[in-house]
């Protein structure tokens, strides 16, 4: 039974995105709500979400699209003008990119946030907001003891990691969002705003166009598949945790229910210590789900890779009931089974490109 709000109108800059398109189909299948999605189009595959997300919502008109940029603040500012609720995923959203282009990551993760921040505080309406920020704020947590595992590193003292972690950015990536992820704290503290910020660990499911930069549970997923050779950047043993997209969508509509308890908060949102898998685990897993063998070579380790990162969720748990209901083996099937149904239609070009490695970026929000 769908949830009737009045005058709820949704803003989702990066809503043609993984993530964005995601939360999308939720609002239009569970609500009754407005929704206007604002991205660039820039990333492959959104095009696609985007033909999906106009069938779903049909004839309505609940289904509002913008191109544009959040690196431009009258675009931005228009946009947000009639919004109840922004849901912030545009991001650039690779450390690689970062290095090779700190400006641009500037210019779209901090910049952008700022201006939609501004926007936000200039309306006049106090729209609630949402901001995926990243585990990457964290740094490579090198002060906690790791133990090595036959096909795992694992934290010797702690089971996950809190909001409590001091934050140590350690990438022009993880400065971006970091510095975006404090604005939005702060624009909640100082000018009411209630906004709600999400540190993301894996999050991976159907709609996902993986790459060696974003994405790898599916990417490593669709190269098995499509028996490509994966480069693996160092020994394999490397941890985090996933987290089922749709738990997400669950997760997004928690904080906002909640939004007595949860404004102003930073949360750390992932699938926990039971949903945890290394590189080496995941290609096992993937080889009992297809049957076939996943090819795969080693190469060095990358810059600002985190050995292990564990999400601890307990805040968002006690403060909103919230918790992962799909595990690792689930969110695998769920992701075959959209590309299977999906990738001979509109997505060959997209889901079938060969792609050159993987790393464990793990990056939040956009697409």
């Amino acid at each position: 039974m769908k949830t009737i709000s009045q005058r709820r109108n949704v803003l989702i800059f990066g809503g043609a995105g993984f993530i964005g398109s995601n939360w999308a189909h939720w609002l239009l299948r569970n609500t009754d709500a407005n929704i206007h999605i604002f991205d660039n189009l820039s990333r492959r595959g959104v095009q696609y979400n985007l033909e999906s997300l106009r069938a779903e919502a049909g004839k309505s008109a609940r289904l509002q699209f913008t191109i544009g940029d959040v690196r431009d603040a009258a675009a931005v500012e228009k946009a947000v003008r009639p919004a109840t609720e922004i849901y912030h995923f545009a991001a650039q959203v690779a450390v690689t990119t970062s290095l090779l282009d700190p400006k641009l990551d500037f210019e779209i993760n901090l910049g952008g946030t700022f201006n939609i921040l501004e926007a936000a505080r200039k309306a006049g309406n106090q729209p609630f907001l949402l901001f995926t920020s990243t585990n990457k704020v964290y740094g490579d947590l090198g002060m906690h003891p790791l133990a090595t595992e036959k096909s795992r590193y694992r934290f010797k003292h702690i089971r996950g990691v809190t909001e409590d972690q001091p934050l140590d950015f350690h990438s022009p990536y993880g400065c971006s969002k970091g510095a975006a992820d404090q604005y939005v704290h702060d624009y909640a503290r100082m000018f009411g705003i209630p906004a709600v910020v999400f540190r993301m660990s894996c999050i991976a499911g159907p709609r996902q166009f993986g790459n060696e930069d974003q994405g790898w549970v599916a990417h490593f997923l669709y190269s098995a598949m499509q028996q490509i050779p994966l480069v693996i950047y160092g020994d394999g043993r490397q941890v985090r945790d996933v987290l089922c997209v749709d738990d997400l969508v669950c997760a997004f509509d928690a904080a906002r229910s909640h939004i007595s308890v949860t404004r102003g908060q930073v949360y750390n949102v992932g699938g926990g210590i039971e949903n945890t898998t290394s590189l080496l685990e995941l290609m096992d897993e993937i080889e009992r789900l297809t049957g076939g063998r996943v090819e795969y070579v080693l190469d060095e380790s990358r810059p600002g890779d985190q050995l292990v990162y564990v999400t601890d969720y307990s805040k968002l748990r006690r403060d909103t009931g919230w918790k992962p209901k799909l595990n690792v083996r689930q969110t695998l099937t769920r992701i075959e089974g959209w590309w299977k149904e999906h990738h001979s239609g509109l997505v060959p070009e997209e889901a079938r490109e060969p792609l050159a490695g993987a790393a464990l970026e793990n990056i939040p929000g956009a697409a």
